[in-house]
C-alpha cells in the first residue's frame, strides 16, 4: 500500500479528510469495486484537491499491475497530434496515479511483421494501450493485442467499431461544414488536398469535402484533389500543381493545417494573395496555423481531449471482463475557427461552378 504520494499527502489524509477507512481510498484509487458513486467522487475531489499522488512503483510491487499506459503510433514526427495526445493521456494519467509511455510501431523499414508485433505486444508490461490512426485499423497489432488480453482503447477507428472501445469526432461532418463555408463566401472553384491513402481522418475528411460540393451540384473533376500525406511538404507541392489549372481554383481546403500551411507558402511563392485572390483552410487547429500569415481558418479537433477520454475510459473499464464485449464510444465536438485566410471569392470570378 502506498505511504505517500509526492507532495507528502498520505492515503491516511485522503481517507480522514473523506471520512471513510483507508480500504475504501485503496479502493477508490485502484478502481476496485465496494465504493459508491457518491464516495467515489468525493474522495478523487480531495485527491486532486490535495495534490495527491501515488506512488506507482510501491503499487506495481503488488504484482496486480505495472500503472503502465501505452500510446501507441506509426510516425513520431510531423504535425501536432502527437503532442495533443501526449497532452491529453497525460493528463488522465496522472490523475489516476499510472505512467504513460509513447511507442512508434513503424520502422525505418516499415511495419513490423505480425510475428514482431506479436513478440512486441507480449514482452510488453503495458496494462493498457491507446491506439492512434491508422493503427486502429491495422489487423495484426489488433489481433496481437487481443492474443495478449491487453486492454485498448482506439482513436478515431475507419472500420469495425464494435471491436472495441473508442474516441472519435465527426471528421465528415468537420469537413462538410468547412467546404460549405468557403461555398457561402462565394467559392466554386474548391480544390482539396487529401491526406494518406487508409488514413481515417483523410478518408472521411474527403469525404466531407466531396458531400458538400455534390449538395451544391458539382461533379468535382479530379484534378481538383490533389494527394498530399499530412506533412507541410505534400502541401506546397500540391498547391503548385493546383494553382498551375486552368482555370485555377479560388479555395483550397488542405486536409490538415500543416499541408494548408504548406499551400500558403506555394501562394507566397507564386505572388498569389491570401486571401484576395486564393483563399486557404485547413483542418486540426494546429499551433502553427494562428502564427502563419495570414492566419489560418480551421477546424478545431479537441485531440488532447479525445485522448484524456480515452485514458479514462481505459482505465475504467480495467477489472471489467466486460470491457471489450460491452463497447463504449465517445463522440466529442468540433468547432470551425475563423481567421483571415479565407475571404469572399474575388469579385471578377464568375460564381457559376
Amino acid at each position: 500500500m502506498d505511504k505517500s504520494g509526492d507532495k507528502g499527502v498520505s492515503i491516511k489524509d485522503i481517507a480522514r479528510e473523506a471520512g471513510v477507512s483507508i480500504a475504501t481510498v485503496s479502493r477508490v484509487l485502484n478502481r476496485g469495486e465496494g465504493a459508491g458513486p457518491e464516495v467515489r467522487s468525493r474522495v478523487l475531489e480531495i485527491v486532486e484537491r490535495l495534490g495527491y499522488r501515488p506512488n506507482v512503483s510501491a503499487r506495481a510491487l503488488s504484482g496486480r499491475r505495472n500503472y503502465l499506459i501505452g500510446a501507441l503510433f506509426l510516425r513520431l514526427g510531423g504535425y501536432h497530434y502527437l503532442g495533443e495526445v501526449q497532452l491529453g493521456a497525460t493528463r488522465a494519467c496522472r490523475r489516476a496515479g499510472y505512467h504513460l509511455l509513447v511507442e512508434q510501431i513503424e520502422s525505418a523499414d516499415g511495419m513490423p511483421s505480425p510475428e514482431a508485433l506479436a513478440a512486441f505486444v507480449r514482452s510488453a508490461a503495458f496494462d493498457g494501450l491507446i491506439l492512434t490512426p491508422p493503427l486502429s485499423d491495422d489487423p495484426h497489432l489488433l489481433a496481437a493485442i487481443e492474443d495478449a488480453a491487453i486492454p485498448y482503447v482506439r482513436l478515431a477507428p475507419n472500420s469495425d467499431e464494435a471491436r472495441s472501445p473508442y474516441v472519435w469526432m465527426d471528421d465528415q461532418g468537420a469537413a462538410r461544414e468547412q467546404t460549405l463555408a468557403l461555398w457561402d463566401l462565394g467559392h466554386r472553384r474548391i480544390a482539396y488536398i487529401d491526406g494518406p491513402a487508409g488514413h481515417r481522418a483523410a478518408v472521411r475528411r474527403k469525404a466531407g469535402y466531396l458531400a458538400a460540393m455534390t449538395e451544391r451540384g458539382v461533379s468535382v473533376p479530379s484534378a481538383w484533389i490533389a494527394q498530399g500525406d499530412f506533412f507541410g511538404m505534400s502541401g506546397f507541392n500540391a498547391t503548385e500543381a493546383l494553382l498551375a489549372l486552368e482555370p485555377a481554383p479560388t479555395a483550397i481546403f488542405a486536409g490538415n493545417d500543416e499541408m494548408a500551411i504548406g499551400a500558403l507558402a506555394a501562394a507566397a511563392k507564386h505572388r498569389v494573395a491570401v486571401p484576395e485572390r486564393l483563399s486557404v483552410v485547413g483542418f486540426d487547429n494546429a499551433p502553427g496555423g494562428e502564427t502563419s500569415w495570414p492566419p489560418l481558418t480551421t477546424v478545431h479537433q479537441p485531440i488532447a481531449e479525445m485522448a484524456e477520454a480515452a485514458v479514462d475510459m481505459l482505465i475504467g473499464g480495467f477489472g471489467d471482463r466486460r470491457f471489450r464485449a460491452r463497447v463504449q464510444e465517445r463522440k466529442l465536438d468540433y468547432r470551425l475557427v475563423r481567421r483571415q485566410s479565407a475571404a469572399r471569392a474575388p469579385s471578377d470570378i464568375h460564381l457559376a461552378p
